[in-house]
């Protein structure tokens, strides 16, 4: 011992930690070992947070049962108190790619929510003989069903912020299609033109793509709420007490706020990853929606002169250090980055829910950074996208009504009217002279002038509507 260190002792012999530290000997060797991304535990709050509800519901379960002092519970809920209002998450250090399915991570749970429990006792840090981290903090615990359990309640937190985003986004395309639903455009198949639609129409697509996917997210976030905790070890339960499952439940609800379940079968729910993959899914699918409303806007706005530039986007930043006046679409672009990410780690969350073996999948740490760092970015996203981007497009009336004036698929309508072969002709009249379908069509005497200008209305153009038989 001295001033910067303390020594602490595991089963492979002595170790120094930080004297200041309310980390133990487990955390530290786990710090020193797995130097990976640089990124701790610390990153992600929403776990800490769920971590301290799981070990604080745990000692309530256990002092109701009589196993665990009252002076103890009182402690260890205190430090929980702490860490749930974002005290001591700094302490948090270890890597959050770690082998040992997520022991590093529990420890350094049970050793900060300890040593801060021992200071309220009026004890030192590291004086392990007054509470002890496995045998009082870890009690009728283990890795294999806290982790998975903490993890758990902090995607349901996760999953939260990310409707709420969604449904903020959502309400931002709301506002454009009511906005724009007068204005008139060509829609296009294929990079071609095909018949009219209302630019409205266009963004209320949008509106309703990001409302299918909440409802997907709401789903799989349900699955998040059916939990291991009593497994201990491989879901047999055994150190539990018989009552205990049930009573760290009714705290866990409490705690979380969150309407959990225990699984009917822990064997199975310790070593089943499905619900993880089931989230990386949906996540998946909302961040192709979202990349192909990306790649719309930006397609939509391309220009401004030599491309479609039938919308605009609010500007942002200077685009080019070599072309002055030249600005791109960053926000679409930053968020179809976002997509890349999230539908990669989709595939790094299935291989890693694959390679489980047995009672136990010790892959689960790269699961839970790769679904935290998803709902976070795929938030960070949306809200960026509604504020920075879609809030402050406007419509380039000019463009859209010069585009239906020239489109020569126009025609279309006028199919049931004068028939598929007259309109082809009209078609091929128009595109080879370089005139509109108007001019050849009343060249040709196969309408008159309000014969057409009816069947070219806006309402007749964007919606179905009743022909008279031939």
């Amino acid at each position: 011992m001295n001033q910067t260190s303390r020594i602490e002792h595991d089963l492979l012999g002595d170790c120094a930690v930080p004297a200041e530290a309310y980390y133990g000997v487990h955390t530290e060797r786990a710090r020193r070992n797995f130097q990976i991304t640089g990124t701790p535990v610390a990153s992600f709050p929403d776990l800490i947070v769920a971590l301290a509800i799981v070990k604080q519901a745990a000692a309530e379960a256990n002092a109701s049962l009589g196993l665990l002092a009252s002076n103890k519970r009182d402690a260890i809920v205190a430090a929980c108190e702490e860490i749930r209002a974002g005290g001591w998450h700094e302490q948090f250090v270890v890597d959050v790619i770690q082998g040992g399915a997520g022991t590093s991570t529990n420890m350094n749970a049970n050793e900060v929510i300890c040593n801060r429990a021992l200071e309220i006792m009026g004890h030192p840090r590291g004086a392990y003989q007054f509470l002890h981290p496995n045998e009082d903090v870890n009690m009728a615990q283990s890795t294999n069903d806290v982790y998975p359990t903490a993890i758990h309640i902090a995607l349901c937190f996760a999953s939260e912020r990310l409707l709420a985003a969604m449904e903020y986004l959502r309400g931002h395309f709301v506002a454009k299609a009511v906005e724009f639903a007068p204005l008139l455009k060509i829609g296009r198949t294929q990079l071609q033109d095909a018949v009219p639609m209302t630019l409205g129409q266009e963004f209320s697509t949008y509106e309703v793509m990001i409302g299918g996917e909440i409802a997907g997210l709401r789903t799989a976030a349900t699955l998040m709420r059916e939990i291991n905790l009593g497994a201990t070890a491989i879901g047999t339960g055994i150190t539990a007490h018989p009552d205990y499952a049930a009573r760290a439940l009714a705290h866990l609800k409490n705690l979380s706020g969150l309407d959990l379940a225990t699984a009917p079968n822990l064997v199975a729910a310790t070593q089943d990853c499905g619900a993880f993959v089931n989230l990386s899914g949906v996540l998946k699918a909302i961040a192709v929606k979202l990349s192909k409303i990306c790649n719309d806007l930006r397609l939509l706005s391309s220009g401004p002169r030599s491309g479609l530039g039938e919308i605009n986007l609010p500007p942002m930043q200077a685009g080019s250090s070599i072309m002055p006046g030249k600005v791109n679409p960053v926000i679409p672009e930053v968020v179809n980055q976002i997509a890349f990410e999230v539908i990669g780690a989709d595939l790094t969350v299935s291989m890693a829910a694959e390679g489980g073996q047995l009672q136990l999948n010790a892959f689960e740490p790269i699961i839970a950074s790769a679904l935290f760092r998803s709902l976070k970015h795929l938030t960070n996203g949306c809200t960026t996208l509604a504020d920075l981007c879609v809030k402050g497009i406007t419509a380039n009336s000019e463009r859209l009504d010069d585009g239906i004036e020239r489109s020569i698929a126009l025609v279309t309508a006028l199919n049931p009217i004068i028939g598929y072969e007259q309109a082809t002709a009209v078609a091929m009249e128009a595109f080879v002279n370089g005139t509109n379908v108007r001019e050849v069509v009343l060249a040709r005497g196969l309408m008159s002038s309000a014969q057409l200008d009816e069947a070219l209305r806006h309402e007749m153009l964007t919606r179905p509507r009743i022909y008279k038989a031939a």
